[in-house]
This record gives structure tokens, C-alpha cells and sequence, in this order.
């Protein structure tokens, strides 16, 4: 029997301007913004202080539900918290505490050793370079001297853990480490150098350097092993400036990198809920999860740790001899029923997790307004052209080609019979006239109209289009930037 989550009531600081206000521990106010939505400061997290490692004193914060049994083998989640912030303040700005009280796991916050900041390997020249144009009350990062393993917060991170073991009756099998940005970067070090630890690992914002990931051959550096990973990326996001990398090429190595590690080799399924944009690669060793949050900035959404537990961490653990194993999450990683993506200069297509040739490239069309003597235009909008053919079969439909290819007859699976032809901005509709968002387009023989205007039209689709990219599904599906980075490498390779 599950418990039962409940939101406290708060009054929301909308003047609050501090990193992390203090008014927070108050137990009555929330603070929100797109990156970081807090709840009221939990009743049942307490704070404790020891010595966990090399002899220093440490401070963690402890939520143990009301539901919590000790006579069960119960899960632990550690929760890492970002750059300059504390243990209490993951706490508020996330839903680990909520999701705890459902599912009756135990959650820790550690606080970061020094100046509320944790010890990260890093690419040192270059942190050097550019910590010129930080602000002064950003602490710089340290200059790594140890082994990671040695690190202070990694090794008070995996004594902290067996702390928890001897104290509640953890699930060994069950371990799992999360962190939101530099948190994240924290969390991600552990997994890949003390992974063999934990189960899964996940975490929001700010991946980590490719030049810490990959040797000069291409291959992981990695003496964790490999874990069910979740990897929350934020679409309005920027990397640190002391990577090498843009976002772009960052965000595809993280992924690539576990991919390696976990043995990903076929293509993801992806699944588009709302502004949440999904792949989930399965592996012979590992999992990896991928999502992006369209129009969200740097931080972590309210529900990550809900998505976390429900589509990963609920279904993945480690036996006896160290195996991760798989069983049935609370919610299944599985692809859209139906999700389409039509890529712009392309001619493969990925549709419902799978590549689908085109009899040629898409490309974008714009609707023109002339207007002047001087036969100025105006842009009403653009499309993503794809050919008649391709959509006939896409949606099961008949379809039969005429007049060189400039004209196109469809029989939909409902008996409604459609007629395309080339230059037309209309169509006919079981024999009645019907305008289209923009004219049909013959190229090379080929007939081509709007692939939005056809899948809203005839299947009540929804349709939205990010970087060259035409996400087609049968809900409301906002495509981000970076999925759509990743299709146009899926239909590329």
C-alpha cells in the first residue's frame, strides 16, 4: 500500500532575489522560477553533523517518511545539491521528499564540504581562463590534485551511504545518487568512478565536460560500471564556460558516453508529453534515460524527481553479485503510440522508433504574401514539405500518382478520397473544394505538400517543429531543441 502525497499550502516570495533565501526554513514560503519551483521546507527532514571521512566534520539532511518500515529492505536515494546552495535547499527545491512519502523510501542531503561547492575533476587550464569573468562571490573550483576516489565529498558521499546502511535497514541493491547542477556534475563523477555503488544515477542541468569522458581513442573513461542513468537537460540551459564544447556537442557526448558504458546499441524510443521530451535507450548492460524540458532554464523541474522514480529508479536494481537488473518501472519506457519526425534537408524519417526512407528530402516552404509594385513578399509562415507518397503510407492511406508525378489521388483507411495536384493552394475533398495551408510543390517529379497541414487535417495530429525538426503525435507534444539534435543524428546515421 502506497502513501499518500500531500502539497502544504505556501505563500510564494515572488520579491525574493537571493540564491538561496533563508526565509525558506521558515516552513511557510515557496519560491518558483522557470528553472526552480520549491515546496515549504519539510516537516519531517532533519539535520545532522559527524565525521564521515579524512577526520572533518560533515553536515547531511535526513527525510525519512512517516511510512518508512523497518522491518522492509527500504531504497535510499542521495540527493546532491547545486552550486552554492545546501542540502536543505535540494530539499525544498525538488520532490524527493513527496515522492518519498508515497513510495516510502529514505532520502539524504549532503552538504558540499567547502564554500557550498563541490570538488569536481575538472579541464583546469581552462577553468583558469574563463573564472576572469565570474562574478567575486563565486568560489572557483579547486585545482584536482587526488584521485576522484580520494576527493573528500566522494569518499563523504560513499561513507554517508554505508552511514544510512547501518542506521535504517537500506536496500543494498537499491542505492541511487541524484544531483541538480553542479550536483549533477557531482553525482555523475561518482557513478562514473564509485558507480559500482549504486544502482542508478541521475540528475538536472549542467552535464559534464566531454573532456573528462572520453580517452584520446574515443573510449569511456569510466571504473564505475554501468547504472541506470537519467540525464535532465533544460532547454533554455548553457553549458559552464570552461568546457571546450557548446551545448550541443556536450549534451550528445553525456549521452553518448553512457550509451557506451551501458551498451546502448539500437535506437531510442521517444516520448513527447507536453514540454517533456523523452528517448530511452536500452542496453545489454544499462539503461540510459535522456530528457529535455522545452522553454525551461537552468535548475530542475518540480516533477524530475517524480519522472526519475517513476520511469527509471523504480525499475532497475542490482543483485548479489553487483548485475543490474531490469523489471517493470511504475511507468513504462516505451515510445509514443504514434510519434513521426520528418527532418528538414533529409530523406529518412523516424517514425514510431524505427527509419522510414522518403522518396526524397523534406525541406521548408514558405507561405508568401506579395504585396507593392515592386513584388515585395512577406513571410506568413513555413512548412515542412514532404513528398505525397511518403505521408500516404505514413498514415496507411492509398495513394495513386498521375500526370508525371504532379498529381496525387488518396484513399484514407475512412474512405475519404483526397486529390492533390502541383501549384495549388486547395484540394478536393471527397468532391468538395478544401483551402491547404500552402500550394502542393512538384520537385524532380515528385509531389510535395505541408506535412503539419495534413496531419492536423485528416488525424487531428499535433504537430510542433524545432531546428529543422517536425514532430508529428496523436497528443500535445512541444519538440525541444535538443531532441530534435538528437533525431537529426538518428536519421543522419
Amino acid at each position: 500500500m502506497k502513501g499518500k502525497i500531500r502539497l502544504r499550502p505556501g505563500i510564494p516570495d515572488d520579491d525574493n532575489r537571493d540564491y538561496l533565501p533563508e526565509k525558506l526554513k521558515d516552513g511557510i514560503h515557496t519560491v518558483n522560477e522557470n528553472g526552480n519551483d520549491s515546496q515549504i521546507y519539510p516537516e519531517r527532514l532533519k539535520k545532522y553533523r559527524d565525521f564521515l571521512a579524512d577526520g572533518v566534520e560533515d553536515t547531511w539532511y535526513e527525510y525519512v517518511p512517516e511510512r518508512y518500515d523497518p522491518a522492509k529492505k527500504t531504497p535510499l536515494v542521495v540527493s546532491c545539491h547545486g552550486g552554492l546552495m545546501t542540502g536543505w535547499g535540494q530539499a525544498v527545491y525538488t520532490s524527493w521528499t513527496l515522492v518519498a512519502d508515497r513510495e516510502g523510501f529514505i532520502v539524504v542531503f549532503p552538504d558540499a564540504f567547502e564554500n557550498r561547492v563541490w570538488m569536481l575533476e575538472c579541464d583546469w587550464e581552462k577553468v583558469v581562463e574563463t573564472s576572469k569573468d565570474m562574478p567575486p562571490e563565486v568560489p572557483m573550483l579547486p585545482k584536482p590534485e587526488k584521485r576522484v576516489e580520494d576527493y573528500h565529498d566522494v569518499r563523504k558521499i560513499a561513507a554517508l551511504i554505508e552511514k544510512m546502511k547501518e542506521k535504517y535497514r537500506i536496500d543494498p541493491g537499491r542505492i541511487y545518487l541524484q544531483g541538480m547542477s553542479m550536483g549533477n556534475a557531482a553525482a555523475s563523477q561518482f557513478a562514473r568512478y564509485l558507480g559500482h555503488l549504486l544502482a542508478g544515477a541521475a540528475g538536472s542541468g549542467c552535464p559534464t565536460n566531454t573532456a573528462l569522458l572520453f580517452d584520446g581513442g574515443g573510449r569511456a573513461v569510466n571504473r564505475g560500471g554501468p547504472l541506470a542513468v537519467w540525464q535532465s537537460r533544460l532547454e533554455l540551459d548553457q553549458v559552464p564556460p570552461h568546457y571546450r564544447e557548446g551545448n550541443k556537442a556536450t549534451i550528445a557526448g553525456n549521452i553518448a558516453y553512457w550509451n557506451q558504458v551501458n551498451g546502448c546499441r539500437k535506437l531510442p524510443q521517444i516520448r513527447i508529453e507536453g514540454n517533456n521530451n523523452l528517448a530511452f535507450f536500452e542496453g545489454e548492460n544499462g539503461v540510459t534515460v535522456f530528457m529535455e524540458v522545452k522553454n525551461r532554464d537552468h535548475g530542475q523541474t518540480f516533477d524530475d524527481a517524480e519522472l526519475v522514480w517513476d520511469y527509471l529508479f523504480s525499475g532497475c536494481y542490482k543483485d548479489e553479485n553487483g548485475i543490474l537488473r531490469k523489471e517493470a518501472p511504475q511507468k513504462k519506457r516505451e515510445g509514443d503510440g504514434f510519434g513521426a519526425a520528418i527532418v528538414e534537408g533529409s530523406s529518412r524519417a523516424f517514425v514510431n522508433g524505427h527509419i522510414k526512407q522518403m522518396e526524397a528530402q523534406a525541406f521548408r516552404w514558405r507561405k508568401l504574401k506579395y504585396h507593392g509594385l515592386k513584388g515585395n513578399a512577406l513571410v506568413r509562415s513555413e512548412y515542412l514539405y514532404a513528398p505525397v507518397g511518403f505521408l500516404a503510407k505514413l498514415f496507411q492511406a492509398e495513394v495513386e500518382i498521375s500526370e508525371e508525378g504532379a498529381v496525387a489521388d488518396l484513399t484514407l483507411k475512412d474512405g475519404t478520397c483526397i486529390q492533390f495536384a502541383g501549384g495549388n493552394t486547395g484540394c478536393v475533398v471527397d468532391n468538395r473544394i478544401e483551402a491547404m495551408y500552402c500550394e502542393g510543390v512538384v520537385r524532380e517529379g515528385i509531389l510535395f505538400i505541408s506535412s503539419e497541414w495534413f496531419a492536423e487535417r485528416f488525424y487531428g495530429m499535433h504537430t510542433s517543429f524545432c531546428e529543422g525538426v517536425l514532430y508529428m503525435t496523436d497528443h500535445k507534444a512541444s519538440l525541444s531543441r535538443n531532441m530534435a539534435y538528437l533525431i537529426q543524428d538518428i536519421t543522419a546515421s
